[in-house]
């Protein structure tokens, strides 16, 4: 089966894995993980600005910035770009270094400080081709309320009180001091990644 990008150009999903035979989207629970989970992002990033726009105009006139139609990266790390800053990401990750973090969730932040220290593409450097088959062929995502209640739906496990599996309920819990930490094999030095 063909390959096909749905709502922003960049993240490709095989047709077999999310459409049914009728090309309807088929049921959250019934398409595989990770193109359940980019299809959930995506819901959330249609109709975001592009990031060098905002990073070149910023929050008080988003009104000048061009809508995003490309994602490149990860879920949680992906950039967004509208047509004419494409090639501004293509050269920094084809020479500029940007192949390194590719896969990783600080993809889009790398490339952010790239763009924030005043680089950019050389003119005339060269943007990818993008074949548009049948654009309107494709069904719309659902919107956000939608992808909850779809998720809802089909849900007939037990809520799960994370409280009381903590042991918040229970008076006779006792209390971890700083030395009982020390000596547990936990790495409080972890660096988690932030949201962007």
């Amino acid at each position: 089966m063909a390959k096909v990008s749905i709502g922003l150009r960049g993240w490709r999903f095989e047709e077999d894995e999310i459409f049914t035979d009728d090309e309807e989207l088929k049921p959250l629970d019934e398409i595989p993980e990770d193109p359940r989970e980019r299809l959930l992002r995506l819901v959330g990033l249609v109709e975001e600005p592009c990031d060098v726009c905002y990073l070149d105009y910023g929050e008080d006139e988003i009104h000048r910035c061009n809508e995003a139609e490309i994602v490149y990266g990860e879920p949680d790390g992906e950039v967004l770009l509208c047509p004419e800053h494409e090639r501004e990401l293509l050269y920094w990750f084809r020479e500029a270094g940007g192949s390194d973090h590719k896969g990783s969730v600080e993809f889009a932040d790398r490339f952010h400080e790239w763009v924030a220290a005043g680089n950019e593409a050389p003119e005339g450097y060269g943007s990818v081709e993008h074949v548009e088959e049948d654009p309107d062929g494709l069904p719309d995502l659902p919107d956000q309320q939608e992808v909850q209640d779809r998720l809802e739906e089909g849900f007939d496990g037990d809520r799960i009180d994370i409280l009381e599996l903590a042991g918040e309920e229970d008076p006779e819990r006792e209390e971890l001091t700083e030395a009982d930490l020390t000596e547990s094999d936990l790495d409080l030095s972890t660096d988690y990644p932030s949201d962007r």
